[in-house]
């Protein structure tokens, strides 16, 4: 390695340096929690390889999290984090689960969390990350007590809000210094992660560049469809009512998201019909998207289950371990240094 790249892999250590403490990591690149992909051996394979793994609980009942938790420890000593969804009818539990097994950090997701689970979390020990779609947001949830955001743009795979990162950046990351704070959705390259740093940015999470990771369990037909998908085959779900608003998801275009819309009406008309309540109609919804996202990344069935992608998928080209492509984003970075120094010295 030249003394010019190690310089600048340094200096990139040095922009990451609070987000990385803070983690307890080497580097502040943060795993997103995919469902059925971000599992022990995938969360274990990032922790190992400097960055920070996140176990996706999702739908998950505290005995299988406590199991999933358990099985992490036992292949990776270093810490690493679990996603909980908010809506999850017992996050009390699942705190507690994380708690019992002195899970370092906990990252609450799909709404605003409870303050009594914010404050149990913290009361018990972990560093509380949750997400911000809006700096109005971002200041309630450091109020409540949150120890770092992330703030996600549309550009991510799965479940997604309205605004780009780029807007979402612009408008959170000069004004919130009292927590570090990680930035989402559509990155793939090192060259991107270097510029958020630079906006003040205390690191980054990639879900879709890992999903093709050699250690995910992702079935072969579903790695396939993400190396060779594009930007533009990544779509959002369409919302059918706005009387029921349903968390647009974004994925490859396939069956399975045709299927999405017939089970979303078929939901809103039991709804309407007062066979649901507006709860139980979008916990069926969720559990619909746990269904057909098992199909996609576990059986393999690509036409019918869901293929949550982010618009980075045009980015992954090939399979890679979880070391290669840490390796690969912080070169990348590491080389738009180099590029801007020698620009400077000419």
């Amino acid at each position: 390695m030249s003394d010019d790249m190690t310089k600048a892999l340094a200096q990139l250590d040095r922009l990451m340096a609070r987000g990385a403490a803070f983690l307890g990591a080497h580097y502040a690149i943060m795993g997103g929690a995919m469902s059925w992909v971000s599992e022990r051996h995938l969360v274990s394979a990032l922790s190992n390889a400097g960055a920070f793994g996140v176990i996706a609980c999702g739908a998950m009942e505290p005995p299988r999290l406590a199991e999933e938790i358990a099985g992490t420890q036992a292949l990776t000593t270093k810490p690493f984090g679990v996603n909980l969804i908010t809506m999850h009818p017992r996050l009390d539990q699942l705190v507690d689960t994380c708690l019992a097994a002195r899970v370092s950090h906990i990252v609450f997701a799909g709404g605003i969390p409870p303050g009594t689970a914010i404050k149990k979390a913290k009361d018990g020990g972990a560093k509380v990350v949750c997400f911000a779609p809006a700096l109005a947001l971002a200041k309630r949830l450091i109020r409540a007590g949150a120890d770092a955001l992330v703030i996600e743009g549309s550009e991510a795979g799965g479940h997604i809000g309205p605004v780009s990162l780029t807007v979402l950046a612009q408008e959170i990351l000069p004004h919130i210094r009292d927590v570090p704070v990680f930035v989402a959705g559509g990155i793939g390259r090192g060259e991107a992660i270097l510029s958020y740093l630079e906006m003040g940015a205390a690191g980054v999470q990639l879900g879709t560049r890992f999903v093709c990771a050699r250690e995910s369990i992702a079935h072969a037909n579903f790695k396939q469809a993400f190396i060779r998908g594009n930007a533009r085959d990544a779509m959002p779900t369409i919302q059918l009512d706005e009387i029921f608003p349903v968390i647009p998801v974004r994925a490859l275009q396939n069956q399975g998201t045709k299927r999405f819309l017939e089970h979303q009406a078929e939901t809103i008309r039991r709804f309407q019909s007062g066979e649901l309540t507006k709860e139980a109609a979008q916990l069926d919804i969720e559990h619909f998207w746990a269904g057909a996202l098992r199909r996609a990344v576990i059986d393999g069935d690509v036409e019918n289950g869901s293929l949550m992608a982010g618009q980075s998928v045009g980015m992954v080209t090939q399979e890679q371990t979880a070391a290669e492509i840490i390796a690969e984003l912080r070169e990348q970075a590491a080389q738009a240094i180099m590029a801007r120094s020698a620009a400077a010295a000419a």
